[in-house]
């Protein structure tokens, strides 16, 4: 039979449509607003821009949560069927893909969000590969007796709805998809909309690495143009088994309130304290080290120091030898009106904290940016600084606000008890993280017991907490309002229990 020209370009046409179909794509609706307060309290001033075009068939992405979250579904119900040690021949090869983009991840996640630096951010992606748990996290506990047998193990949920911040966009993603794929489920992600561009790229090449390795394809989705009403569709949705939030404490509450089960991982305002019997020059490092680390943008990193009266200038001169700059009061002044707005929505990145000045908030252009960018806007001075440090006193907008950014406030104190009670104040009771620089364990157990924070680092950098210069594994996100802690592989299952009764295989009489 011969084909005509007609026919050939039906047939075609035909093809193209159902290629397009198998591969989820379809026109984009176009973005919508998202109030701040609820994807992340922190949010850049400059518009999301994609750094690197996205192909039209961009694995794992989808334009609406329906197609999402059944492309996920899917994958899950054959991803669960896969024997454990697939799972970790998988997991492996995604830790490969990586491995080999890690520079790439960080160039353009800096370049879309404005947010942090490429050098730390090359860190964070190799502590996220080298100390995040998988398979070997999960575990099976059993009972014998005279009635029989019973073990109880940890199973998936199935499908989880997973919304990331805009301060860790690829590092949240991925470690992320790690431990739920690790604990046999899928994941359908709500990024930011600041960092969808790059969020779309790590996904598409870690669905790439599964299926390479022989996985289903589409364990790990997300939506292409994330708003607040996909997140509230992917709450909702029917095969959503549980949710998880990294954010801020609207983002929480949010999640909370939808009637599932939820894990939230809030924002922090950690204090530390140093007192006379710390090896101070160790202490000068070491909060210098997490308080500048990719531009002090990390939940757990160091915000306020509240140092003794009796060691204050010995730290301060340390940490002007480890490359801190101390502002004078002429030049705080500068760069308070510089960082700091009132109370306008669309300039103020409203983080968790409620200052004593409710006025006041860090203005979102100025997260995440370098110090010395600060400090030229502020004073016109151009140095190469890695932190501006301070003196003020412990009511100061940079002591009660969470600032996301190189500017650490140091807090005189006249002894160690009005240190602990200025340090629980400054936290706000979001126990998240403290770290306290003393030789004295009664002074440790004090603080420890007094702050109740989830991650409590002594004698190192806040970033010891998550595994970086520390031991254990590393996470991204801290679930501390909800609970579950340090995040792994075991957290996102769900307990099951078998029993076999009448005495069976039980073999000791």
């Amino acid at each position: 039979m011969s084909i005509s020209e007609d026919m050939l370009k039906q047939i075609v046409k035909s093809v193209m449509n159902n290629v397009e179909k198998e591969l989820g794509e379809s026109p984009k609706p176009q973005p919508r607003t998202i109030p701040v307060t609820v994807l992340n309290e922190v949010t850049p001033v400059k518009e999301s821009r994609d750094p690197s075009p996205v192909h039209q068939h961009v694995l794992g992405v989808f334009p609406d949560v329906d197609q999402a979250v059944h492309a996920a579904a899917g994958s899950q119900k054959e991803w669960v069927k896969r024997p454990v040690s697939e799972r970790r021949v998988i997991l492996e090869a995604m830790k490969q893909t990586v491995d080999s983009q890690k520079e790439r991840y960080s160039e353009l996640a800096v370049e879309e969000t404005g947010l942090g630096n490429v050098a730390d951010k090359i860190a964070k992606h190799e502590l996220i590969i080298t100390k995040t748990p998988g398979v070997e996290d999960l575990r099976t506990d059993a009972v014998s007796g005279d009635h029989g047998l019973t073990i109880e193990e940890d199973a998936p949920f199935g499908v989880i709805g997973a919304v990331t911040p805009v301060t860790n966009p690829t590092t949240t993603v991925i470690h992320n998809s790690l431990v739920m794929l690790a604990a046999g489920n899928a994941v359908v992600f709500n990024v930011h909309p600041s960092s969808k561009a790059t969020c779309q790229r790590v996904v598409s090449d870690l669905n790439a690495a599964i299926k390479d390795a022989g996985g289903p394809q589409n364990l790990i989705t997300m939506i292409a143009e994330p708003t607040l009403d996909t997140l509230n569709q992917l709450a909702g949705h029917q095969e959503i088994r549980l949710l998880v939030g990294t954010g801020g404490q609207g983002l929480v509450r949010s999640l909370l309130q939808s009637g599932k089960k939820a894990i939230g991982a809030g924002a922090g305002n950690p204090p530390v304290i140093v007192d006379e019997t710390a090896d101070i020059e160790a202490a000068a490092k070491a909060i210098i080290l997490g308080a500048s680390f990719d531009n002090n943008i990390l939940c757990i990193a160091e915000k306020e120091v509240f140092a003794l009266d009796v060691i204050y200038d010995d730290l301060i001169y340390h940490l002007l030898q480890e490359g801190a700059y101390m502002l004078s009061e002429s030049e705080l002044s500068q760069v308070m009106k510089t960082v700091l707005v009132g109370d306008a929505p669309i300039e103020a990145a409203k983080s968790c904290s409620v200052s004593v000045r409710p006025d006041l908030h860090i203005a979102k252009a100025w997260v995440g940016k370098e110090a010395s960018a600060i400090l030229k806007a502020a004073t016109g001075k151009d140095l190469p600084v890695k932190l501006l440090i301070c003196d003020v006193e412990a009511t100061h907008p940079f002591v009660q606000l969470e600032q996301m950014m190189p500017v650490l406030p140091i807090v005189r104190m006249p002894d160690f008890d009005a240190a602990v009670e200025a340090a629980v104040k400054a936290e706000k009771g979001n126990r998240h993280t403290a770290v306290i620089h003393s030789k004295n364990v009664d002074r440790l157990t004090q603080f420890a017991r007094r702050i109740e924070t989830t991650i409590f680092v002594k004698n190192a950098s806040s970033l010891a907490g998550v595994g970086f210069g520390g031991e254990g594994y590393a996470t991204m996100t801290i679930a501390g309002p909800t609970g579950e802690g340090i995040t792994s592989p075991r957290t996102f299952t769900r307990k099951r229990r078998c029993v076999l009764a009448e005495g069976g295989f039980r073999i000791i009489g």
